[in-house]
C-alpha cells in the first residue's frame, strides 16, 4: 500500500492532470464554437504538481483561468482581501505568471514585494481603503475572504464594479435561508461555523448588484460571480440551487467547522 502522503500527493496531481485536459482540450470548444461555458467546477485545479501551499486552496486557479477565457480581460487588475501572507490566495497565480496587477490586504500582514497592505476591512472603510491605494473604478476580479462580514462588505462597495466577484461562502450551513451574522465591524472569526453568508444570501445581493452566479469550487469554499453584461452567451445560468456545494473542506464531504457553542443569532438579509 502507498504510503499516506503520496498517496494524497498521487490524487492532488491526478486532480490538477484532470483540471489541464478541461483547461486545453475542452475549455476551447465553447470559445471557439461560442457555446456557454457549462460546469465552471469542472475547471477546478490546484496549480503546482506536487503538494505546496502556493496558489489557490482548492482549485480556484482553474476556475478563474476558464471564466476570463470565456470574457477577456479589460485592465487585469485585482482586489483581494482576506490574503494572510498572501502566498496561497485567488490571485497569486495572476501575479506570478500572468502579470495581472493589484492590490493585497489582511488585517495581519503585511509584504511591499507582494504589495499587501496590513489593513483591518470594514464596510465604513472598504472604499476608502480602495481610493487609498488607486484601485480603478471598473477592473477585472475582486476576491473577498475575510471570514464574517464578506456580505457587509460586499454591499458597501458601491462605486467600483468588477467584472468578477470571488467570494468565500458559509458552506457549514444550507443554501437557505438567506443569512449571515449581524454586522460588527471588529469580529474576527473563532474557528467554528459562525461567519460569513449563507450562499441564498449572497446570490440574492448579487441580484441587486447585477452579477449572476456561474459556479462555486468543489469544496464548498468560494462562490463565483460574474458581472451581468459579461454573462451572455459565455455561461450556463443554471439554478443557484444546484450549483451550491456542502462543505467538503480539505477535498473531504461533510469536513466542516465546528458548530458554534454559544448559538448567537443570524440576521435574514432578503431574498435569493
Amino acid at each position: 500500500m502507498l504510503p499516506h502522503r503520496l498517496y494524497r500527493r498521487l490524487l492532488k496531481s491526478l486532480f490538477w492532470i484532470r483540471g489541464l485536459f478541461f483547461a486545453f482540450v475542452i475549455l476551447p470548444v465553447p470559445q471557439h464554437l461560442k457555446f456557454p461555458l457549462m460546469n465552471l467546477y469542472l475547471f477546478a485545479r490546484r496549480v503546482p504538481f506536487i503538494e505546496r501551499h502556493e496558489y489557490s486552496q482548492n482549485g480556484e486557479d482553474g476556475m478563474i483561468a476558464a471564466i476570463f477565457a470565456m470574457i477577456g480581460t479589460r485592465n487585469a487588475y485585482f482586489v483581494e482581501f482576506g490574503v494572510e501572507d498572501g502566498i496561497e490566495c485567488n490571485t497569486r497565480y495572476l501575479s506570478r505568471h500572468k502579470r495581472w496587477k493589484g492590490l493585497l490586504m489582511d488585517g495581519s500582514h503585511e509584504n511591499a514585494v507582494l504589495n499587501l497592505h496590513k489593513e483591518f476591512i470594514t464596510a465604513e472603510n472598504i472604499e476608502s481603503l480602495f481610493a487609498k491605494y488607486d484601485v480603478p473604478k471598473e477592473f477585472d476580479l475582486l476576491s473577498i475572504d475575510i471570514d464574517g462580514n464578506d456580505y457587509w462588505v460586499w454591499k458597501a462597495i458601491t462605486h467600483y464594479s468588477p467584472r468578477v466577484v470571488i467570494i468565500e461562502y458559509n458552506a457549514c450551513i444550507p443554501y437557505e435561508p438567506p443569512v449571515t451574522i449581524p454586522y460588527a465591524p471588529a469580529f474576527q472569526w473563532d474557528k467554528t461555523d459562525y461567519y460569513g453568508a449563507s450562499l441564498s444570501a449572497f446570490v440574492g445581493l448579487a441580484r441587486t448588484k447585477g452579477y449572476t452566479l456561474v459556479g462555486t469550487d468543489p469544496n464548498g469554499v468560494n462562490a463565483f460571480f460574474v458581472r451581468d453584461d459579461c454573462v451572455s452567451g459565455k455561461f450556463h445560468v443554471q439554478d443557484p440551487r444546484r450549483i451550491y456545494r456542502p462543505a467538503a473542506f480539505k477535498g473531504k464531504l461533510g469536513n466542516t467547522h465546528p458548530k458554534d457553542p454559544l448559538k448567537r443569532p443570524w440576521v435574514t438579509v432578503g431574498t435569493s
